[in-house]
């Protein structure tokens, strides 16, 4: 089988597995496959006299009829940029309802008395479920589109055969940005319509500018038209400058890094723009002199105009994780000297506002003092209404462009505002926009048309199809079952009831409450993530009480509450009252907490290893109808989850499993490892220390592998050949041969290799084991040191571990390495101690380090908290997880393939990589299991697809899914490891 059928087939797999979940295994999709596939393009809502815009062009069209046997219905509209009849001469035949398309595709939500939600006629005679494609602006619960998305839902049997909603907005690549949209046409049809409305302002000023022959979007019939005459009018203020009594034309593009950015500056560039920097603009606005033969734009970075009460500086991290502790300065320190402001940036509640109500007011009285036509006009873009500019009313339309505006209460010798906030830019862009549509579009479309006619499905298209569908069979997708409260309120208001087309659970089901017990680094993911869901109501409960209310403080469905764990009576009281248990207390404290969950009857969710306590369990919890779920973090977690997702997808494929290696590992990203052991810590550094002293047993290329723990550092493997960019190493994993039977994979005998292993930069096995052989991980009570300062701990170890005496110069330190280890090991040895500030050094100047422990200490423990200090993550750094699986398996005529799943994530200025790995996946399998749709009981880890492939689906969802891939085996991987290990040791 080629790599191409292999994917295609292991896709279809997937898809067929997760249709039989969602319809409880009476469904598949095999049994309603149709020869020829019918696509229906309809008409947007007359009431939009505006949109213009189609999904398809005639030459799609065209392409789709004669070359993938696709029957196309078009409803007749005088409106749409493309004539109905190029639409027939491509092939395709009008029609007044479309009710014979499989697919339905349209540009914005079809009017409710043209939605067609009965089933249509497969080849077979069974009726097939439809699928409507559009952006229903019903994902964030819109209220006006409620009654919309309740056609979509239902209840019985009819139910199933109701259509399947995709919502374009969702579409997006496995780095979790969006492919289809038109953001790119919002920014040039905002910037222009913008530079025109300001035109006007300024006419009615008595002023006539070179942008009063701004080209409006929709006058021309295409891009390449309006950046002609754009290009001419910058001809023109090249030529004669802008007018005096204006002075310079200064521009601040408030914006982010995304397509609605790069289309407002692509169209800028058309004038003959210069950068400036905000604290130019003092000076660039009060020079007479200054050019006026160019046309000034400044960037406003959040660093330029946010600031803290404090006093301290902004940081982008700090401000991330505490954006209530900042203020925009934005109307005094940028508004002031502004000709046009342009908005693309959408307000999320717990930040600052760009601009008040107030402080609009002061923009207005200092701009009126710099010159008459400073701070007049404003182009939002984004038309946020009431968000980052609070005073922003409601949005315009492209009749009427722009408005003046007055917010109450200012002083009334200051002018209005202009505002532009069209909200529909991109429909004044119609050919250019809709042909750049049907491009990203057309291998969606071809995926959805394959899987209606059974065909082998390409596997990417077909996960973004699965991560943007809202509903299907009548029930919501598992992210969007928060949505259920809101039809609720709908019906309820509009006196309307659950039937087939209406919501499954339109009633008033209580919420589901939950109680995360921890507040530490992989709490907040758990906590976004299930507060997204408004049916869910969360008590976050730590003996840290600022921690807990700094995670719960931005969520209404979330509290917290201040515990003391060994309260045994207030956990019972807490655990009572909840419908799951989440608990990310170290892992000493699960058992307890499981005895808590199985006497009150309740669920327990945690991403811990399942100890020996926690196994002898089971029994007790099977009795009482509960599930203790473990190992649902990152490693273990999604190395489980991804591994029985691979395999079970084998074995459906009747392919045995040869050989299995994992490796994972949490890291510094590449440009924040350059530190002693290439390696930093978000927690305690204790438990890193504590593995590099155990044994490993594991079978590479044949050979069964014991590692005994005094070796396990020197016995390392130098090369892990797993990304074509980055250099790792790798440290064997305690008993790997445990895995084949939690895996279900052949005895032992019959594997080539069974591997699981810890990903480090280069250098950190060799450096950890020169700290090991000087007695810095000694743990034996008789090693303690009553330790006198910090950099003294090197020679007070040294010489405890080997009973010599020398004095504290650093050349007797080095002196007496060289006695037991070579020159270029006691140099690396020495400049890491020297840089961790426990040696003495001549070079390095102290820096602020924890107290020194008063009573006599370990040596491991005073080298823990030495790394917990100096190898901590500063703030902006960010950490990178990586996790690598490899499974060879024989197929058909016992041909090898390679079956590879790969997973990079790097940290974002709101959590780390790590807290994501393991909060995220505890969030996605407590979800599942408020739902009912998890069966398992007793002590368990994620070994049932009913929590492991929600798991995965929610990843890739939010762009750190596992990319799967297979190509012909070749032995690599075995031989390099195996060439690694064997290497002669020095």
């Amino acid at each position: 089988m080629s790599t191409a059928a292999g994917l295609r087939q292991s896709s279809r797999s997937l898809l067929k597995k997760q249709a039989k979940r969602t319809l409880n295994h009476s469904l598949r999709l095999s049994s309603t496959t149709t020869s020829q596939v019918t696509l229906g393009l309809r008409r947007e809502d007359p009431a939009r006299i505006w949109e213009r815009r189609c999904p398809l062009t005639p030459d799609a069209v065209s392409e789709l009829v004669e070359k993938d046997g696709v029957r196309v219905l078009v409803q007749d509209c005088d409106r749409r940029v493309f004539p109905v009849d190029e639409f027939v001469k491509a092939g395709a035949t009008i029609h007044p309802t479309l009710e014979p398309a499989h697919v339905i595709l349209g540009i914005k939500e079809t009017p409710l008395n043209e939605l067609v939600t009965t089933p249509v006629a497969s080849d077979s005679g069974k009726p097939m479920a439809r699928t409507q494609l559009m952006f229903s602006h019903t994902i964030k619960g819109q209220p006006y589109n409620m009654e919309l998305l309740s056609r979509f839902l239902g209840t019985g049997e009819d139910a199933k055969l109701l259509p399947r909603l995709i919502d374009y907005e969702l579409l997006t690549g496995e780095d979790g940005k969006r492919t289809v949209g038109f953001g790119w046409f919002a920014g040039v049809a905002g910037a222009l319509e913008s530079l025109s409305a300001m035109s006007q302002a300024h006419l009615e000023m008595g002023i006539a500018s070179p942008f009063l022959h701004t080209p409006r979007p929709h006058t021309h019939p295409s891009i390449p038209s309006i950046r002609a005459a754009l290009k001419g009018i910058g001809e023109e203020i090249k030529k004669d400058g802008t007018p005096k009594s204006l002075g310079p034309f200064v521009i601040a593009s408030f914006l982010t890094t995304g397509q609605v950015t790069q289309g407002c500056l692509s169209i800028l560039q058309d004038l003959p723009i210069v950068n400036v920097k905000v604290e130019d603009l003092p000076a660039l606005v009060s020079n007479p002199g200054t050019n006026l033969h160019q046309v000034y734009l400044v960037h406003a970075l959040p660093k330029d105009y946010l600031t803290r009460p404090d006093g301290g500086q902004f940081l982008r991290d700090h401000y991330y994780r505490n954006p209530d502790q900042y203020k925009s300065e934005f109307d005094t320190k940028v508004a002031p000297y502004l000709t046009l402001l342009l908005n693309g940036v959408g307000w999320q509640p717990s930040f600052p506002r760009l601009m008040t109500n107030e402080q609009l007011a002061t923009a207005l009285t200092l701009a009126n003092q710099v010159g008459p036509a400073r701070f007049r006009c404003i182009g939002d873009i984004s038309c946020d209404i009431q968000g980052g500019l609070e005073f922003l009313p409601r949005e315009s339309t492209v009749s009427e462009p722009f408005f003046n505006h007055r917010p109450e209460g200012l002083p009334a010798h200051l002018p209005s505002v202009q505002i532009m906030s069209v909200d529909i830019l991109p429909t004044t862009l119609p050919l250019d926009a809709s042909q750049h549509f049907c491009g990203v579009l057309m291998p969606y479309l071809r995926s959805l048309i394959k899987e209606y006619k059974g065909e082998k499905n390409g596997k990417e298209h077909a996960k973004s199809l699965n991560r943007a569908t809202v509903a299907r069979h009548g029930v919501l997708q598992s992210q969007h079952a928060w949505l259920e409260e809101n039809v609720n309120k709908w019906r309820a208001e509009s006196g309307k009831t659950a039937s087939a087309g209406a919501s499954a659970a339109v009633t008033n089901t209580p919420k589901k409450k939950v109680l995360l017990l921890g507040s530490g680094m992989v709490a907040g993911p758990t906590i976004d993530e299930l507060c997204k869901h408004q049916d869910v109501e969360m008590i976050v409960a730590s003996n840290l009480l600022s921690e807990a209310d700094n995670l719960t403080k931005h969520h209404q469905n979330a509290k917290s509450q201040l515990l003391d764990v060994s309260d045994a009576t207030k956990v019972g009281e807490l655990i009572s009252q909840a419908d799951l248990v989440i608990s990310l207390l170290p892992v000493p404290f699960h058992p307890q907490i499981a005895e808590l969950c199985i006497q009150h009857k309740k669920h327990m969710v945690t991403a811990s290893y399942i100890s020996a306590q926690m196994r002898e369990l089971n029994d007790k919890a099977e009795a009482a109808n509960v599930l203790l779920l473990n190992e649902i973090g990152l490693d273990p977690g999604i190395d489980h989850c991804s591994t029985y997702s691979l395999l079970d997808k084998l074995k459906s494929e009747n392919k045995r499993v040869t050989s299995y290696i994992s490796f994972c590992g949490g890291l510094p990203a590449p440009e924040h490892a350059d530190v002693p052991l290439g390696y930093k810590f978000s927690w305690s550094p204790k438990g890193v220390l504590t593995a590099a002293k155990n044994s490993a047993v594991f079978k590479l290329n044949g050979k069964p592998r014991h590692i005994f723990a005094d070796e396990l550092l020197r016995r390392y493997f130098p090369d892990v050949p797993i990304s074509n960019t980055l250099k790792f190493e790798g440290l064997a994993n305690r008993d790997s041969n445990a895995y084949i039977k939690t895996y279900d994979l052949p005895k032992s005998k019959e594997m080539s290799t069974m591997l699981r292993g810890t990903l480090r930069y280069p250098g950190f096995a060799d450096l950890m084991q020169l700290f090991k052989g000087i007695g810095l991980l000694s743990s034996t009570p008789e090693t303690k040191i009553q330790l006198e300062s910090w950099n003294d701990l090197t020679r007070q170890v040294f010489q405890s571990s080997f009973g010599v005496k020398f004095s504290k110069k650093p050349s007797s330190l080095e002196s007496a390495f060289r006695d037991i280890m070579s020159i270029d090991d006691a140099s690396k040895l020495l400049q890491a101690l020297e840089w961790l500030e426990i040696a003495p050094s001549k070079d390095r100047a102290a820096s602020r380090l924890p107290p020194v422990p008063k009573q006599p200490t370990l040596p491991i423990d005073l080298l823990a908290t030495i790394l917990a200090h100096k190898l901590a993550y500063a703030p902006g750094e960010r950490d990178m997880v990586v996790m690598s699986h490899e499974v060879v398996a024989s197929g058909e005529k016992d041909v090898k393939e390679c079956h590879t799943a790969d997973l990079v994530v790097y940290g974002t200025p709101r959590a780390s990589a790590m807290s994501l790995c393991v909060g995220l996946p505890v969030a996605f399998a407590a979800r599942e299991i408020l739902s009912g749709k998890v069966r398992m009981r007793g002590v368990r880890g994620p070994s049932d697809p009913s929590v492991y492939t929600p798991v995965l689906d929610g990843l890739a969802a939010v762009g750190i899914g596992m990319k799967e891939n297979v190509k012909l085996y070749n032995p690599g991987m075995e031989s390099v490891l195996a060439k690694g290990l064997e290497r002669p040791l020095l």
